[in-house]
């Protein structure tokens, strides 16, 4: 394997004219104690590197050579750039995708990557800098929050890999790992409990509640959903989009996870969805496709075109796409409180001024509902829907999941009598040696 050693404070002198076989003495060259004396040189394709001791440049000229020889070798100095830089040059200008998932992406990276990290370089950050990076985050931040900040910084590291920045990923080390995720099981509500949050709301809204018990439907897509896409000849509904928010502006995009599908209309649900069109008449409401930025070539042009779809849900005042935060915080949150499902806001005398300002925007101030957000409804679908026995494989469809063991992962423990079948088949099979 091609390599040498070269001593940069001496060099041969010249031959004795009186003796040419004799070995020439050694001298010093301009170099002299200005610098280390030992470099490697001549490997191809890697650069010098000097050394203070000959045997610290024999052991890295040997370790180079043998992983040139397994494809392995990574230069350390092609580390020596800051993360944040890396990310910010490198990284994130070459990263593709949907819209709303980057501008996540770019979210959690410019709130809980860069500020902790971003200063260290490439080949600094180890595996006692990423403890510290989890302490520090376990300081502010959940379980979930905390996943989802390491496996995004463990993306930009193996990218770092794949550049020939770093020679190994240390978030893949065995020693540090992020908090396991508490497991918090999906939660359907009674028929009690729909029905007073549906009466609760604002009877425009209704709808809602009918679509997400009776169809499983996500919020975006009931807020998606287009008159055109309910088929009463077949009963079924179509679900070909959402209505969600890309930079801050609404957009129509497909259904999550980029796939369409069809779901059972019940009787029932199509009265309903009848009578609100015809008290409610559907607004052709027009938004861009998927991303609302400027189109920069004719690609984006056609992929970023608006389409028009007469929305069956839209917002009380503006006749337009109705933001979820806006119900979620309002109507919904209304409705919960008539329910009884969340206490009611504080009492007048108990606000502060800033409370009562808020109020006067009409911005009151809600307790939290983790739980019991629109996404319940869709827990009640699958409730019902296991509950009646029907498989797993055609709820998976119906709900959109990519695959049948997700649907058991979420929703096993609501599947009837699991145990008491069992508990009934262990009793024959004994009964067999009586």
């Amino acid at each position: 394997m091609p390599g040498y050693i070269e001593d940069r404070w001496y060099k041969k002198g010249p031959p004795d004219p009186e003796d040419p076989k004799k070995r020439p003495t050694r001298v010093k060259t301009d170099l002299y104690e200005k610098c280390k004396r030992y470099r490697v040189c001549g490997i191809p394709g890697v650069r010098k590197r000097s050394f203070d001791r000959k045997a610290d440049a024999e052991t890295w000229k040997a370790k180079v050579q043998t992983e040139l020889l397994r494809g392995e070798f990574v230069d350390h100095r092609d580390g020596d750039i800051p993360l944040a830089e890396y990310i910010a040059q490198e990284y994130w200008p070459t990263k593709t995708g949907d819209p709303g998932t980057l501008q996540t992406v770019k979210s959690r990276i410019d709130n809980r990557i860069v500020p902790y990290l971003g200063a260290l370089h490439l080949n600094a950050i180890k595996v006692p800098q990423l403890r510290k990076y989890l302490a520090d985050l376990d300081e502010r931040y959940g379980p979930a929050t905390i996943i989802e900040s390491w496996g995004t910084l463990s993306s930009i590291l193996e990218a770092a890999v794949d550049d020939e920045r770093i020679p190994r990923n240390p978030c893949l080390a065995k020693t540090v790992r992020p908090p396991s995720k508490p497991e918090r099981k999906a939660r359907a509500w009674t028929r009690e409990r729909v029905m007073a949050v549906r009466e609760g709301l604002d009877e425009r809204f209704r709808v809602m509640v009918d679509l997400g018990v009776g169809a499983g439907l996500r919020q975006g897509e009931v807020l998606g959903l287009s008159v055109d896409d309910v088929d009463t000849d077949a009963d079924v509904i179509h679900v070909r989009r959402q209505v969600r928010i890309v930079r801050s502006r609404l957009v129509y995009s497909l259904p999550k996870g980029g796939k369409t599908r069809t779901v059972p209309l019940p009787k029932h649900l199509a009265e309903r969805i009848a009578e609100h069109a015809e008290r409610f008449p559907p607004v052709a409401v027009t938004l861009p496709w998927g991303d609302p930025a400027t189109p920069e070539n004719a690609k984006q042009t056609a992929e970023r075109a608006p389409q028009t779809h007469r929305l069956l849900v839209t917002g009380e005042r503006q006749k337009g796409a109705l933001r979820r935060g806006v119900f979620n915080e309002g109507p919904w949150k209304r409705a919960l409180v008539e329910a009884g499902v969340i206490p009611p806001p504080p009492p007048k005398a108990a606000r502060t001024d800033e409370e009562r300002a808020r109020r006067a925007r009409g911005n009151t101030k809600y307790a939290a509902a983790p739980e019991d957000g629109f996404h319940a409804l869709r827990h009640t679908f699958a409730s019902v829907q296991l509950h009646a026995r029907e498989s797993v494989v055609s709820v998976s469809k119906w709900m959109g999941h990519s695959d049948p063991s997700i649907t058991l992962k979420i929703y096993a423990h609501m599947m009837p009598e699991a145990d008491g079948r069992g508990r009934a088949a262990m009793d024959a099979w004994f009964a067999g040696d009586s």
